[in-house]
């Protein structure tokens, strides 16, 4: 089946989101990108202080108004890290919290742990809580963008999009979905305000609840919110949703609006809707049954757009070591591929030990001249984490718990 590429022209879509202009787009060459890999390194080994980030996942970043980037991260490590000849290990129990964001500076040296606590109890810097029943209920941090406070306000505040999870057991090792959320910081100061329920999602069954904000854009008077359900969990592909909301109102419930298919099509009449409950998915690839994980990120390349993600459901079985992309003239799809991008390259020895690459993320604000990824390349970060059941690996070797980056040459799709 050939993959329709159309230049010049706006592709045809449901809900009128495609832009004249628009052509497919793919990854046509990569390279590991060593220096930010080595300056998060350099951060992370250095022990000028013990309540800092020492590794962590779920990377993500914004650029902030005054030329700092804001990086957020799920599952962090903090505590002291030991050199013995090159060789960077944690102590076997290290001092860790459920999120974190490191600071950096305008010329790309990080600088700073943001957490919550105090110096010698330090917290996450989203604070949990706990279930009835004494389970523990935590937030992972995930896209965020900076935005006016209201529109038409002069002043610009951070919101960052949170995902709320409680423990449970297996396949949700790594908790069940609650609810989407979104944080308020201040402006330089980067001070916590406040935390927003955006969606608390009713569906019965864990695996179709819907979370907001693993990728987010501003494009036009919209803010373009990507998220996924849970079907991953099992090694199939998650179903991929998409909201919207005005720019200057992401911290409010009632402003968002969720893709519900093409315009008069199923009970809720299609179209862009207030009900969450009623959003229906985005087919990402040809069939429901491999596309996007849970945790995919879009970026914009000229006119269209661009989905990376880890291959899941792939048929030959290599789907959680393998990125590809998708390409689509609207948010809203069709997404066309998939297009093979690359196996990431792990730390030395990580293979043997089940070490796994997951979590592609674009950082289109490093990506040098030209939107989504002209000049340098479009800079991708991949977490790495050790699966297997020598899980003290992470501690022996810093680096099977850092997040790693590449540069990829965005080009023309072709019809394979």
């Amino acid at each position: 089946m050939a993959v329709l590429v159309l230049l010049g022209v706006g592709l045809s879509v449901p809900g009128g989101e495609a832009t004249r202009g628009c052509s497919g787009a793919r990854v046509t060459g990569w390279r590991p990108e060593g220096r930010m890999t080595a300056e998060l390194a350099r951060y992370g080994n250095d022990n000028a202080r013990h309540d800092d980030w020492t590794g962590g996942d779920g990377t993500r970043s914004v650029r902030l108004p005054d030329g700092r980037t804001l990086w957020l991260f799920a599952d962090t490590f903090l505590d002291q890290v030991f050199d013995a000849g090159g060789h960077h290990s944690r102590r076997p129990d290290p001092v860790w919290v459920r999120n974190a964001a490191l600071v950096m500076s305008e010329d790309g040296r990080f600088e700073r742990t943001l957490l919550g606590g105090t110096e010698s109890r330090p917290a996450a810097l989203f604070g949990g809580t706990a279930t009835a029943d004494g389970r523990e209920v935590w937030r992972w941090p995930v896209q965020a963008v900076v935005e006016r406070r209201r529109p038409g306000a002069p002043e610009k505040v951070v919101r960052v999009l949170l995902w709320q999870r409680e423990a449970g057991s297996a396949p949700w090792i790594f908790g069940v979905p609650r609810a989407t959320e979104v944080a308020t910081f201040s402006l330089p100061g980067l001070r916590l305000e406040g935390i927003t329920t955006l969606d608390r999602p009713r569906h019965t069954d864990p695996e179709r609840r819907v979370l907001y904000g693993t990728s987010a854009l501003t494009r036009g008077r919209w803010t373009y919110v990507f998220g996924a359900d849970e079907g991953s969990v099992e090694g199939k592909a998650s179903r991929a949703h998409v909201a919207r909301v005005p720019r200057g109102e992401l911290d409010d419930p009632e402003a968002w609006r969720y893709w519900s298919g093409s315009p008069g099509a199923g009970p809720s009449g299609g179209g862009w809707r207030s009900d969450p409950a009623g959003s229906e998915p985005i087919l990402v690839g040809r069939t429901a049954q491999r596309g996007a994980t849970g945790t995919y990120t879009v970026a914009r390349h000229g006119a269209g757009w661009l989905l990376l993600t880890m291959d899941a459901g792939a048929p030959d079985g290599g789907g959680i070591t393998d990125v590809v992309s998708y390409w689509a003239c609207s948010p809203t799809g069709p997404w066309r591929g998939p297009h093979r991008v690359a196996k990431p390259p792990l730390p030395e020895g990580a293979g043997r030990l089940g070490a796994v690459p997951y979590n592609p993320q674009a950082h289109p604000e490093f990506s040098g001249p030209g939107e989504g990824g002209g000049g340098d390349g479009l800079l991708l970060s991949y977490d790495v984490n050790v699966l297997g059941t020598d899980t003290g690996a992470i501690q022996r070797n810093v680096a099977l718990y850092r997040p790693r980056f590449l540069r990829l040459d965005i080009g023309p799709a072709e019809a394979p």
